[in-house]
């Protein structure tokens, strides 16, 4: 193997044993079975009967524990559940390897096809606000509305804090960091990615920061970890490359569910300024800005953002029992 190859991963029936992921108060887990991936979801039970069903897709990096705060604001509103796209979270990797946008859209509508509770209220962060719009693009009968949180579409000026995520993508460089970083705490690394996702660190409460070193301490165990961000950076880098009925401000333009778009001032990933492009390519949209708000808005303002999403979920009307299958 070379230098530039990406390590072979074990299959998942040998991973080793790890700390188990979080689960918080109210919240369950449970795995699901799907050809070629195997998904961990994450849900509360609504606080009502009859609620519409909505879906929570995290971006790179990330795993469902990302929406906790927002799903318990709208416990209220909506039966929601949260995926943990393969080889992230405490989904193991995908049989074929692929991590690519396409890959991920496809876990995404495998499982909504197989929940059979689609059209859904669809939320996607960064990646997942990508893989999102490919899914309400190529199948519109699964998607009621569409919440976009900093999505990660393409921008011909990249910020220079968003091109060392980028770098990742490039072949060598992760074997590179992780040999350069191998000796850093699992609090320096988190103080590090929430240097860079949040507008304001500060906001994270004591028991959070604990949480999340838990959860970096996890994921470094897992033998895939590098595997599956080389492998997701790289395919978001390729799908900006793509053109024609592939590419994703044309996949935007295509989206037929009415779509909230959530941009934080502060975000260092994503720029604040493909807000205004977003907001002229989704043909149904409305415009959230948060000016104090990072890469994570729903994390750092759940209740504002979930304010927006209930304005959102108002205004389409009660949901026709009898279109809840169409297409599945």
């Amino acid at each position: 193997m070379s230098s530039t190859e990406l390590p072979s991963v074990p299959a998942t029936n040998v991973l080793p044993k790890v700390a188990p992921v979080r689960v918080a108060e109210g919240e369950r887990l449970r795995s699901v079975g799907l050809p070629g991936i195997t998904l961990t979801v994450r849900s509360r039970p609504p606080a009502g009967e009859g609620l519409p069903p909505a879906l929570y897709v995290h971006g790179l990096g990330g795993s469902s524990q990302n929406w906790s705060a927002l799903m318990q604001e709208l416990e209220g509103d909506v039966d929601g559940e949260a995926v943990d796209l393969p080889g992230f979270g405490d989904s193991p990797p995908p049989d074929d390897g692929d991590y690519s946008i396409t890959a991920h859209a496809r876990a995404v509508i495998r499982f909504l096809d197989a929940s059979g509770r689609g059209p859904v209220h669809l939320l996607g962060n960064s990646l997942g606000g990508a893989v999102s719009t490919r899914v309400a693009a190529v199948r519109p009968d699964l998607v009621r509305t569409l919440t976009l949180v900093s999505p990660a579409l393409p921008e011909l000026r990249v910020q220079r804090t968003a091109v060392p995520t980028a770098l990742l993508a490039l072949p060598g460089v992760t074997g590179l960091f992780a040999r350069m970083s191998r000796e850093w705490t699992a609090e320096q690394r988190v103080r590090g990615v929430l240097g860079l996702c949040y507008g304001d660190p500060g906001r994270v409460s004591d028991d959070g920061f604990r949480n999340a070193v838990e959860e970096m301490e996890r994921r470094l165990q897992l033998p895939y970890f590098w595997d599956a961000m080389t492998r997701s950076a790289r395919g978001l880098v390729n799908a900006y490359t793509l053109g024609g009925q592939q590419a994703l401000w044309r996949q935007a333009e295509r989206v037929l569910a009415p779509t909230l778009l959530v941009y934080g001032g502060r975000d260092q990933l994503v720029g604040y300024r493909m807000a205004a492009r977003a907001a002229r390519s989704f043909r149904d949209s409305r415009l959230l800005s948060l000016p104090e708000a990072g890469h994570v808005a729903m994390m750092e303002y759940p209740e504002t953002v979930g304010r927006a999403v209930r304005e959102l979920l108002a205004d389409q009307g009660p949901l026709d029992a009898g279109s809840a299958n169409v297409g599945s």
